[in-house]
């Protein structure tokens, strides 16, 4: 494992040092804001809902406009760049908003900036290495990308330990922002992405391959039941979690991601992207129907956010590495825009309809749905998505 990482491209590595730098700015703020929203500007789920909702659907609208420019410029980095910089200067100002449409708007700044990025960032990963390394490669930036996620809410626990503000906290997320933001201008295109042939965008997915197609639709009902991660973190402050184990609980999310993420996606090369994707969407089932019925804190809570990370680490460089097997080369970009568009849209009505069902009847109900999506989701992905294609299962 360790002389495939090693071959892997200098480009990979750089990208994944910025997801790095990047989601240590993002994570430590991340777990707070929840808290923040609710013990400072005194704004309840459905407000969560709204502001996760809307800044991730709007802004999903950019992954595939970034997307096709992408296919049709053959130019990745502009966009890389200016999706960091948005996010990265952005963010901070959290600190001086003083109700919830503040952090609204900058949210949806913020997820501007990784709707421009998105796209490209994928489509230059796939075009870095052979299509036998792409779980690898995938794997390797998700990895890096959760470990900036360890280090974020590891750093803002030893600053709220510290006694400082939540205020001062979104303040010192500016750091790592302005890091992510050089090592950006540092990227290099790849030596060649192929050019596209000479066809105009179409909202009907022409020159797409029918299974890739329904891959979206298997996506789309799944993410229906993946709203805001954040309800996660809210539902643990009600179990009993303080505000110092609350980013603890998410490093522990996304330190068994870091540690997971390479080694199963790299098997996914071996064994096929079907099997991770099913599995980790059956266990993102489990795990959402047995949070609804939870009724402590206490290990039991940093065992099922452990289990978490592992469902993250088993798909989501599975799931993406899988769009560039099932895309033309030519349409790679258009067709990682369509995935991320697809997830980015469906958390608007995920996270409108969790918050609903959390507020207006119990955090049972809204978790039981969740799991529901989840588990029609993978028997959708298994049964019918992938017919007539002949990557392996």
């Amino acid at each position: 494992m360790l002389g495939l990482m090693r071959s892997l491209p200098a480009t990979v590595w750089l990208v994944g040092l910025i997801s790095l730098c990047n989601d240590a700015a993002s994570d430590m703020l991340y777990p707070l804001l929840p808290l923040y929203l609710s013990s400072v500007l005194m704004a309840g789920p459905r407000a969560l809902g709204l502001i996760e909702g809307v800044a991730e659907a709007v802004a999903s609208l950019l992954k595939l406009f970034s997307g096709v420019i992408v296919d049709h410029t053959r130019a990745c980095k502009p966009w890389i760049v200016v999706g960091y910089g948005l996010a990265g200067l952005g963010r901070p100002l959290i600190a001086f908003a003083g109700s919830w449409p503040w952090v609204l708007a900058i949210r949806f700044v913020d997820r501007i900036g990784k709707g421009l990025r998105s796209s490209p960032r994928d489509a230059l990963l796939a075009g870095s290495v052979a299509a036998d390394r792409r779980g690898l490669a995938f794997g390797l930036h998700r990895a890096m990308d959760n470990a900036g996620a360890v280090i974020g809410p590891l750093s803002a626990s030893l600053l709220l330990a510290l006694d400082f503000s939540l205020r001062d906290i979104f303040l010192w997320a500016a750091i790592p922002g302005v890091l992510t933001l050089g090592l950006a201008f540092a990227i290099r295109e790849p030596a060649a992405i192929p050019k596209r042939d000479q066809t105009t965008f179409s909202w009907k997915m022409e020159g797409l391959p029918a299974p890739f197609k329904r891959y979206l639709l298997a996506v789309a009902l799944f993410t229906l039941g993946n709203s805001s991660n954040m309800f996660l973190l809210l539902r643990a402050r009600e179990l009993g979690e303080t505000e110092f184990q609350v980013p603890l609980l998410w490093a522990t999310v996304s330190t068994t991601a870091m540690l997971l993420s390479t080694p199963l996606s790299a098997l996914s090369d071996r064994f096929g992207r079907k099997r991770f994707i099913i599995g980790g969407w059956m266990a993102y089932a489990g795990f959402y129907w047995v949070m609804g019925l939870l009724n402590s804190n206490g290990i039991a809570l940093y065992v099922l956010f452990a289990a978490y990370g592992v469902f993250m680490a088993a798909t989501e460089g599975v799931e993406k590495a899988l769009v560039a097997d099932l895309a033309p080369a030519h349409l790679r970009g258009t067709a990682f825009g369509w995935f991320n568009l697809t997830v980015g849209a469906m958390l608007l009505p995920a996270s409108l309809i969790f918050g609903w069902l959390y507020q207006t009847l119990n955090p049972q109900a809204a978790f039981g749905f969740s799991a529901a999506c989840a588990l029609a989701a993978a028997s959708l992905f298994a049964i019918w998505a992938l017919q007539s294609c002949h990557q392996p299962d």
